[in-house]
């Protein structure tokens, strides 16, 4: 994949200084923090095997219910990144209803 000359324009716009470009708000911790949405995102769409915002094909079990807010840890320091939950799978025992994942770690 090539990146144009226009599009590295378009995302240095603004960059003035090194730390708004490698500084903790900089567009580098941003652009990895999309990336890691973004891929995240796409993982889910092909488990779950439909599109954000779109409806659930009809019986199955597992939607997406939101998003909550996790921080991954890398050599590059804590990136925030807005992760979708993993589908509720488990039933209750005994009863067929949906109920929460018990591998399930919130937070």
């Amino acid at each position: 994949m090539t990146i144009s000359k226009e599009l590295l324009d378009e995302l240095l716009k603004g960059v003035e200084r090194p730390e708004d470009l490698l500084g903790d708000s900089g567009l580098m911790k941003e652009l990895k923090i999309r990336l890691m949405e973004r891929m995240l995102g796409a993982e889910l769409t092909a488990h779950l095997g439909y599109e954000e915002g779109k409806e659930a094909p009809p019986g199955q079990a597992n939607r997406r219910n939101g998003s909550s807010t996790k921080v991954l840890k890398g050599q590059d320091g804590e990136l925030p990144v807005a992760v979708p939950p993993r589908p509720r799978q488990q039933l209750r025992a005994g009863t067929g209803e949906e109920g929460p994942d018990p591998d399930r770690r919130d937070g």
